[in-house]
């Protein structure tokens, strides 16, 4: 079996895993980067289709805010932004900067009662983006399982998980994701134009790489986490996933 042989091919790194049905270790809490970011999307689309949110309300920048690496924002000249921009520039892709000035205005207590509302145990946002995480911060931005993200991700999937007006906002963020490079690889969709295609949410930090997600019919959570201090297994990982992609789309129904 694949994942078995994914696994083998890895023994330095841990492997969370739930592909419809067939998993690996899908209880194992492992680190999720980006992918904790979900929550707050979750969060924010809930609030706008109940009337508690405006989408066209201005965010403004807050350079207390800034972060660097993922994202656009930092390189734009906007000094604000709509609600619905900011969480679409989260979305597609990944904005730090726009994760944090959005979660400053939907709050983290509120992010955290979502993660309880879904029924999530395992799964959490645990702060705001930083540069760099001090012994006062939250170890790690966020943290799940394989088995509570895809179960997640199924039921958004299947317009099952808020409302049906909100999992179709979240799902249409979710169609501009520009990071198709992991399990998503294997489903060749275009990574700027696919409408008609994946919904994911990737994450990724030094000794973690995680992507979940759902194309058709297929659900997938793939979460890998490494010591990148015994050595970078990037390429393997990404492999890994990949090859996992390319199984599960040949073991659909004809």
């Amino acid at each position: 079996m694949i994942l078995e042989d994914v696994v083998a091919a890895t023994p330095h790194v841990n492997w969370s895993i739930s592909v419809d049905g067939v998993t690996h270790q899908p209880d194992l809490q492992l680190r999720t980067a980006s992918v904790g970011k979900l929550l707050l999307l979750f969060e924010t689309a809930r609030r706008i289709t109940g009337g508690e949110l405006d989408p066209s309300e201005p965010l403004p920048r807050n350079p207390a805010l800034a972060v660097a690496d993922s994202g656009l924002w930092q390189h734009l000249i906007s000094p604000a932004l709509p609600v619905a921009d900011v969480a679409t520039l989260i979305a597609a892709v990944s904005d730090n900067y726009a994760t944090n000035v959005l979660l400053e205005r939907i709050g983290l207590a509120s992010v955290t009662a979502m993660a309880e509302r879904l029924g999530l145990r395992h799964t959490a946002l645990h702060d705001r983006v930083r540069n760099g995480r001090g012994p006062d911060h939250p170890a790690t931005l966020s943290t799940g399982t394989a088995a509570e993200l895809h179960a997640v991700m199924r039921r958004l999937a299947r317009r099952e998980l808020l409302d049906p007006a909100s999992d179709a906002l979240v799902d249409g963020w979710l169609a501009i994701s520009t990071d198709l490079s992991m399990v998503a690889s294997a489903f060749h969709d275009d990574p700027l134009a696919h409408a008609h295609g994946v919904r994911n949410k990737t994450g990724t930090d030094d000794g973690v790489r995680a992507d979940v997600g759902y194309r058709g019919d297929l659900t997938y959570a793939v979460l890998a986490n490494w010591d990148p201090a015994a050595g970078d297994a990037t390429a393997e990982v990404m492999d890994g996933m990949r090859a996992i992609g390319q199984w599960a789309m040949r073991s659909r129904p004809a």
